[in-house]
């Protein structure tokens, strides 16, 4: 069994005020899509997600311990530590498993708040375990055993690194209060944008953003 991770990118975002003078913050749109070859060359038959579905509601979704985390996670245990948001529905549409979450107020989960307030575009990563068989048209096929260890963890586009650099330059709160970047990190991130040229500014952009993302 291999470790299967697909991103879905076009999510939508909510909020909701609070009675504690605030806003809650959610995430919903297509989480999983079956009977269609994906950008990676693979293919989920809609009866082995709704399979999986059904038992990642009954076990997870419903005693409210279905967690996503922030980032690409290397393996397929959900590590507390790093988790972001709470899966509150996944349900099928046709071949779509549509889903919702609420982002959690953690120290991941307010990064997510944040980056979402700066207007990065965030996307979802399903995360599970299974088998795969090549088919004759070179899709690869999930196979039965496919296992869901979470419906949904959250990914950047593009446009996030900028949203973080934004943040650095300009001394946004979020950047410094979030417990987790060193004073040094930070002034290192600022100096490899300010020492970039335009030539080379999108790579320096992704590179501080991916190394914040390993430091979380």
């Amino acid at each position: 069994m291999k470790l299967i991770a697909e991103v879905v990118e076009d999510i939508n975002y909510l909020t909701e005020a609070n009675d504690k003078g605030g806003k809650n913050y959610f995430i919903e749109g297509v989480f999983m899509q079956g009977d269609i070859k994906n950008r990676n060359g693979r293919m989920y038959p809609s009866q082995v997600l709704a399979k999986e579905v059904k038992r990642y509601n009954d076990e997870y979704i419903d005693k409210k311990r279905a967690f996503g985390e922030l980032g690409h996670p290397a393996g397929p245990t959900i590590n507390l530590d790093r988790t972001s948001h709470l899966i509150t529905e996944l349900y099928q549409d046709g071949s779509n498993f549509k889903g919702k979450a609420k982002i959690m107020d953690t120290p991941m989960g307010n990064i997510v708040k944040n980056l979402m307030d700066e207007g990065a575009q965030l996307g979802v990563s399903s995360r599970g375990m299974g088998s795969l068989k090549m088919g004759k048209d070179g899709t690869q096929q999930v196979q039965n055993d496919f296992y869901l260890a979470t419906a949904a963890d959250i990914v950047a586009d593009p446009s996030a690194p900028d949203a973080y650099v934004n943040g650095v330059m300009e001394g946004k709160e979020w950047i410094w209060d979030n417990g987790i970047l060193q004073e040094r990190v930070i002034a290192d991130h600022k100096e490899t944008i300010e020492k970039a040229n335009r030539k080379n500014l999108e790579a320096a952009k992704i590179k501080v953003f991916e190394d914040f993302l390993k430091k979380l």
